[in-house]
């Protein structure tokens, strides 16, 4: 490429710049001369790149620093590559990823929070402004082939249904040329919402056929590095692959569970014990660090009933499987890169956790966690646990570990995710590997590093500037510093010397070595602390100098530094957009409060064959009366299978025939079915068939009445006595299509596909919708709803 041309890497895209040369007449004349067109390239030495990003991994849980799941590829990558034990993230999944891809502070792009509580104040609409164009369109831009295969949570929930727009969806908006995967916080790791491209696509097998998630975006990930290398071998890649795992639902094979039998008998305050000497063992905590004090909010493993014990060990047991079959699957692809001869020449990071491990699970742990996320705990009593104990991790469940064990995988930590005040929440194992970029391995790095710090740092790897402008805009300089100055010098003075940090009201300021802390609110409580005003929050001061683990607070001997702090604190949240602070919760949901965009209305018009449309595409039915109607047409032997299905195994309902009878299923968290059925067949020709739910009202996850009608008369009533109040999860709605996780498990015969002609499906909600707003408190339950 010509050095003119590559002067100009500062303002993206390229400018096409005009030959000065003559025109000539013939292009025969040997005067013509053009010289040969010339791909656009990054600089030569420019590495490829992989990313990889697991979710809700805590600090402690990876062997390779420290913790008790085996994960071989983790510590094979470290062995030939550099441990950074003071890399952070920002306590939680959407702001750790939009900071991650664009080397700003997570309020400045817009993500304050995750995607579904975002409101109309700029530091929290999870919109990204123009002015912070994102790493993969930067390098897109140079020459790279970019991909993100996995978990996108980055997306305003407004536009995620296939209307788009597609502006802010990994391509083509955030500068992925590819993208394979999922929107949102989660999915099911056997029956998934996946996404190509921007079009919604099916799983390719069934869990009883071996499918799973993980596997699933593994092989692709890999097909698309081989296609990229036999097609465009000059052409350096940047892949960035996020695996769902290790988010709830803690989906794994019953093998990968198995090989941890036993390994946790002694609970998490023993398991903390060992994990703490491991650490200092490989040196990945300082040698004088102390092990923080369990708080009260976390129960001891030796006041837990004992009924509930083989429970709590096997969730544990599963966790561990999930996140070592996990690393197994990043292995293949870092097999697969060097197989392919490019593994010295590909810088990568591991970064393990998106935040700290996840304590989202209630004190108990759940088999279900929707029905925690729905404020619904009770219904999982020690009996019901046990009764599930063998399915735990399989199709049937939907499984999240206990508190306890969430604190155990942030040892010496205190917290977890969430809490970004503390270390246990923002704290992450991450290994850089390069061999031909870092002449240091096996060495451990003790910079403090911080999310954006790895765009600034890949930018440099490859020998290209920060751009000034990009697509005719004039860009907000990275805020993170390149991690590259230490690659090779284990004493170099860090230089990311101060970083705030804030979520749902945690937050915390680093500067040179010391940090203020206060947390404001406890992941796993609903109501107490919720509602604490800012100023009545009691900050804590460390010193990390000398306190690896901010297990000794100086507050009360040193309040004038912790004054000083305080006041960094506000102004690195007002330059980055943190302020105001937004401690809402309900409010912060709903649209009429907090001002962002609704997809729909009261009233819908659905059509056969629609496919991945999540709860946020569909007329909001939660507590309140609603009502569908089916214009279908019946052939002369009859019609069966599925009208309209939502959800799935852990909850939803449906409107389907069975043998030609209109039948509604409402599934309770796969605890409780009720089948309300007809009294007759939809007979031959065109009909409609419908269904009202009239709500009780008076509050959140009440009962109705269900009323079945065939051309507008009844043909059979029932009653549903609760509901699921807040939502019932991550499968997709399917109208007239197989339903992959059924909720009934009571179709007629054939498949689930409905065997007639639907010409359309009608939804319209209720006006009852928010007569449960009298209290705030129930409303907490819905913003812990997809993280």
């Amino acid at each position: 490429m010509s050095d003119e041309r590559v002067t100009q890497r500062s303002i993206l895209p390229t400018p096409d710049i005009a030959d000065p040369r003559t025109v000539l007449y013939d292009a025969k004349d040997p005067e013509v001369g053009f010289p040969p067109i010339e791909p656009l390239r990054p600089p030569a030495g420019a590495p490829n790149v992989l990313v990889v990003l697991l979710d809700d991994v805590g600090f402690a849980a990876s062997s390779a620093f420290g913790g008790p799941v085996n994960t071989p590829v983790a510590e094979r990558l470290a062995a030939g590559g550099l441990r950074f034990n003071r890399f952070h993230t920002t306590a939680i999944c959407s702001p750790t990823r939009a900071a991650l891809i664009s080397g700003r502070n997570h309020h400045t792009v817009g993500m304050g929070g995750i995607t579904e509580m975002s409101t109309s104040t700029p530091g929290y609409n999870s919109i990204r402004p123009n002015t912070c164009a994102p790493l993969p369109e930067i390098l897109k831009l140079n020459g790279y082939a970019t991909a993100h295969v996995g978990k996108c949570h980055e997306v305003p929930v407004w536009e995620t249904s296939q209307a788009g727009p597609f502006d802010r969806w990994p391509t083509p908006g955030n500068g992925f040329e590819h993208f394979y995967g999922f929107l949102g916080g989660e999915t099911d790791q056997y029956y998934p919402t996946l996404v190509e491209g921007t079009r919604s696509i099916e799983p390719s097998g069934t869990p009883e056929e071996g499918y799973h998630l993980t596997e699933d975006l593994t092989d692709h990930a890999i097909g698309w590095v081989q296609a990229q290398k036999a097609l465009i071998p000059d052409k350096p890649f940047f892949l960035y692959f996020a695996p769902g795992a290790t988010h709830a639902p803690h989906h794994v094979p019953k093998e990968w569970a198995d090989k941890y039998a036993g390994k946790f008998d002694d609970g998490w305050d023993v398991q903390r014990e060992r994990t703490f000497a491991r650490q200092k063992e490989l040196g990945v905590i300082a040698a004088d660090t102390e092990l923080t004090t369990r708080h009260a909010e976390i129960p001891a493993w030796d006041d837990m009933d004992e009924a509930l014990k083989p429970v709590l060990r096997r969730q544990m047991e599963n966790y561990a499987g999930f996140l070592e079959h996990t690393d197994h699957h990043v292995g293949r692809l870092v097999d697969a890169i060097e197989a392919m001869g490019l593994l010295d020449d590909t810088l990568v990071y591991l970064i393990i956790g998106d935040n700290g491990a996840s304590a989202e699970g209630t004190v108990n742990g759940t088999f279900n966690e929707l029905i925690s996320l729905n404020g619904m705990a009770a219904l999982e009593t020690p009996e019901f646990l046990m009764s599930q104990l063998d399915k735990l991790g399989g199709p049937e469940s939907s499984p999240h570990y206990a508190v306890g064990w969430a604190h155990a995988m942030c040892t010496p930590y205190q917290w977890t995710k969430q809490v970004a005040s503390h270390w246990g929440g923002t704290r992450n194992g991450t290994i850089v590997h390069w061999p031909h970029g870092i002449k240091a391995t096996g060495e451990i790095r003790s910079q403090f590093t911080h999310v954006i710090d790895v765009a600034p740092t890949i930018l440099e790897a490859a020998g290209l500037p920060h751009p000034v402008q990009v697509n005719g805009v004039t860009q907000e300089p990275m805020h993170g510093h390149s991690m590259a100055y230490c690659f090779d010098d284990a004493a170099a003075p860090e230089r990311h010397d101060t970083q705030y940090f804030e979520i749902f009201g945690n937050r915390a300021i680093y500067h040179r070595g010391w940090s203020a802390v206060t947390k404001h609110r406890t992941p796993w409580q609903t109501t107490g602390d919720v509602g604490i005003a800012f100023d009545d929050d009691v900050w804590e001061l460390y010193d990390g100098r000398s306190d690896w683990a901010q297990a000794r607070d100086l507050s009360a001997e040193q309040p004038e530094r912790l004054h000083q702090l305080q006041r960094l604190f506000l102004i690195e949240a007002a330059r980055y957009g943190a302020l105001p602070l937004d401690d809402r919760s309900f409010e912060r949901v709903l649209p009429e409060y907090s001002k962002k965009p609704e997809l729909i209305g009261n009233r819908q018009l659905l059509f056969p064959g629609m496919r991945g449309l999540t709860e946020q595409h569909v007329v909001n039915w939660r507590n309140k009366s609603w009502a569908l109607i089916a214009s279908v047409d019946v052939p002369d032997d009859g019609a069966h299978g599925v009208l309209m299905n939502l959800g799935g195994h852990g909850g939803g309902w449906s409107l389907y025939l069975k043998y030609g009878v209109p039948t509604f299923c409402y599934n309770l968290f796969g605890i409780d079915r009720t089948h309300v059925r007809g009294d007759r067949s939809v007979p031959p020709g065109k009909h409609t068939v419908g269904m009202t739910f009239g709500y009780d009202g008076g509050g959140l996850g009440k009962g109705g009445n269900v009323t079945l009608t065939i051309d507008d008369e009844q043909v059979g009533t029932g009653r549903v006595e609760r509901t699921e109040p807040i939502a019932f999860g991550y499968e997709p709605t399917e109208v007239g299509r197989d339903a992959l996780s059924p909720v009934t498990g009571d179709y007629g015969p054939g498949d689930n596909g409905f065997t007639g002609t639907i010409r359309f499906i009608e939804v319209e909600g209720g006006d009852d919708s928010h007569d449960h707003l009298m209290d705030p408190a129930d409303f907490f339950r819905v913003a812990m709803y997809k993280q």
